[in-house]
């Protein structure tokens, strides 16, 4: 048997399987056990199991005793060995309050997941309206065209984030709200009454309402976890409370802080939404109303194909510039500067836009303009544009199943920028979109500022587009494009998200908790080790030792789970302690009160484990309860405390009553002792 299990395990090591070959040691060290010709095979079977367990806790911390005795200066007292260190990749994480770092509280801006989900109807009911005026067929998207001539029938206002208002011209079509259209939305839509001719309205139900603010946070924290993930930040932690987002970052590496933050806050909304360049809508707009350093400019604008012809006009946007203090400098001395200018410049850009009566149906986007040197590639001149949108977006980066940065050589002047991969779904319809509008622009947006807005020239199929990172500053572009496959593979947000608090905990402060609650821990330990020994004697060693067992079983089932020991978690160990020690004490008083009456050993031991055992069973059923409830509704330090509560509770039913009774049943069965130490009178 011993030269199969060997050679097993050396096929494990060859193999590189690490579990395989902890999983053929611990079976080994139980298949020794239960060979052995003591006691019976139900009791070699039992000590074989814990003996398996102990020793598959050790494997498993010990990269977290390595972690946990490290030093300031990063030395540790303890080394894990590098071929286990290697392969196993999770253990327990040093909590925030444990060693510093950077806490920040996002809230989730729900109400623009509402608006995505209004702003869905909205199409689905033009698309549905154009059908019934037979504007349309009814299959693939309306084209422009289609939506220029249901608008001259039909309007469609959203004035608030979950209300849609259909106002038609001639109120008499308002029949085509019929039955057939009230039942096609039923379920997600309910009608709200309104004294206005030729209008109808309808509101998203209130349990939409609630399910859609639910699944923005719970999606955003996936997203927020995916990125951290991709950072390779392993210690981090993700939570959520309300519709706020905490996120969690032991350390003290300013810089990673930082690149974290700007990780997160992109929203990765990715966008692909038409220009509507044949409404001229900037020209409308007194010039005496535009204000100082916004200028009025004029552009050569395609408006399509008539009969195979390409067709042009001229049309009028707005664009602002930063600063004259930056203007002519090829070395960006302040970028902080510069870009609180640019800032400042895109906020009075929008102000102004503010100021125009846009209509419901439509947006204005803004791309950042730059102007390089040749020379230098470094920039001289920043500032902003704007562009006339339609408000609907005809692909979106929900269609996006991969992302890749490359950089394209052809033109002799490197250019980097990100392939991006549609779904079937997705190509499908980004070729149908690029079809219907050959010689228009199309905006390509992300994050609510325009990447670039190329003029379709054909049909592209294949379900593959691209986003450039401009130009200048190869290693900038680079760096760019990273972030930007990272946010783009790891899914875009459902809603904004806004940085609502930032903490930094120094590490100073987390040096002061770990020693103080180590102390205080290690000491109401070891009092409470010496109380069962002084009053329980051998008994009491026997409890001691599950304590122990119970303390490094958490921790492994803890490090399984990649868990975070905060000082909250440190007080619910220590309480464990108290627990596991309650159950044994049970125990031993109840096997005194057997051996007073006069009974034997060995009947005093079972009937001491049997009348205690609902006793422990019911407090230890109590406190899980409790756990329970503050592990869904505490956060923070609270959740923490209810974890390793939880886990203790668990771990002190197997360590207090299963194991201590192997112990018991050896004494009395196997040695068969005629006299039990269980306190100074026994």
């Amino acid at each position: 048997m011993m030269a199969v299990a060997g050679a097993a395990g050396y096929a494990f090591y060859r193999a590189d399987n690490f579990w395989g070959l902890v999983l053929m040691g611990l079976t080994v060290i139980w298949a020794i056990i239960t060979a052995l010709p003591i006691m019976d095979s139900t009791w070699r079977f039992k000590v074989g199991f814990v003996a398996a367990t102990f020793f598959g806790s050790i494997v498993c911390l010990l990269p977290t005793f390595e972690d946990l005795s490290r030093a300031k200066d990063g030395t540790a007292r303890f080394k894990c060995p590098t071929y286990v260190r290697d392969r196993i990749e999770f253990g327990v994480v040093k909590g925030l309050d444990l060693q510093g770092g950077l806490r920040l509280v996002y809230t989730v801006e729900v109400e623009e997941a509402l608006r995505d989900k209004r702003d869905k109807f909205a199409d689905d009911m033009r698309q549905d309206l154009a059908t019934s005026y037979k504007i349309h067929t009814g299959e693939g998207l309306l084209k422009l065209p289609e939506l220029k001539q249901l608008e001259e029938k039909v309007h469609i206002f959203t004035p608030e984030s979950a209300l849609l208002r259909i106002k038609f011209v001639n109120p008499a079509d308002l029949s085509m709200i019929d039955q057939r259209f009230k039942e096609k939305f039923a379920k997600e839509l309910a009608e709200v009454r309104t004294s206005e001719p030729g209008e109808v309205v309808f509101k998203l139900r209130a349990e939409l309402e609630t399910q859609t603010r639910e699944r923005a946070v719970t999606q955003a924290k996936d997203t927020v976890n995916r990125r951290v993930d991709e950072l390779g930040l392993r210690e981090a932690s993700v939570t959520t409370r309300d519709e706020d987002i905490i996120v969690e970052v032991p350390g003290s590496n300013r810089a990673q802080f930082e690149e974290i933050k700007e990780i997160i806050r992109k929203t990765a909304r990715l966008e692909f939404k038409m220009l509507d360049d044949e409404a001229d809508f900037f020209s409308k707009v007194d010039e005496k109303l535009v204000p100082e350093g916004i200028e009025t400019r004029i552009e050569n604008a395609p408006l399509g194909e008539v009969n195979g012809q390409k067709q042009n006009a001229r049309r009028t946007f707005f664009s602002t510039k930063i600063p004259n203090e930056f203007e002519g400098k090829n070395v960006k001395e302040d970028e902080v500067a510069r870009t609180k200018a640019m800032q400042a410049a895109l906020d009075k850009l929008k102000a102004f836009v503010k100021t125009m009566d846009v209509p419901d149906d439509h947006v204005v986007g803004y791309e950042k303009t730059e102007d390089y040197d040749p020379d230098t590639g470094k920039a001289t001149e920043d500032g902003w544009r704007t562009f006339y949108l339609r408000a609907r977006a005809d692909v979106t980066g929900e269609y996006i199943t991969d992302a890749q940065r490359q950089i394209d050589q052809r033109s002799g002047v490197p250019e980097v920028y990100v392939a991006i991969t549609f779904s079937p779904a997705g190509a499908d319809r980004f070729e149908q979109v690029t079809g219907d509008n050959i010689n228009r622009r199309f905006a390509i947006i992300l994050d609510d500022v325009i990447n670039s807005a190329p003029v379709i020239r054909s049909k592209i199929g294949g379900g593959r587009a691209s986003i450039t990172m401009g130009s200048g500053d190869q290693d900038q572009q680079l760096k760019n494009a990273e972030k930007l496959e990272m946010v783009l593979r790891s899914g875009a947000l459902p809603a904004p998200i806004q940085l609502s608090n930032e903490s930094i905990i120094g590490p100073t402060l987390g040096e002061d908790a770990i020693a103080k609650g180590a102390i205080g821990a290690v000491a109401s330990g070891m009092l409470v080790l010496v109380f069962m020994f002084i009053y329980y004697r051998k008994s009491g060693l026997v409890a001691d030792a599950a304590v122990l067992f119970n303390l490094l079983f958490q921790l492994a089932i803890l490090a399984s789970f990649s868990g975070t020991l905060t000082l909250p978690g440190i007080a619910g160990l220590a309480l464990t302690i108290g627990v596991a020690i309650d159950a044994n004490v049970l125990i031993n008083e109840r096997i005194r009160e057997e051996l007073r009456q006069g009974k034997s050993v060995r009947a005093a031991v079972d009937a001491g484990y049997d009348k205690a055992f609902t006793a422990i069973v019911d407090g230890h059923v109590t406190m899980f309860i409790s756990g329970l409830i503050l592990a869904q509704y505490g956060t923070g330090p609270v959740k923490g405390f209810a974890v390793t509560l939880i886990i203790g509770i668990i771990a002190s039913l197997f360590t207090g009553v299963f194991c201590t009774r192997l112990v018991f049943d050896w004494w009395v069965r196997g040695a068969k002792v005629k006299r039990l130490s269980v306190g100074a009178e026994f």
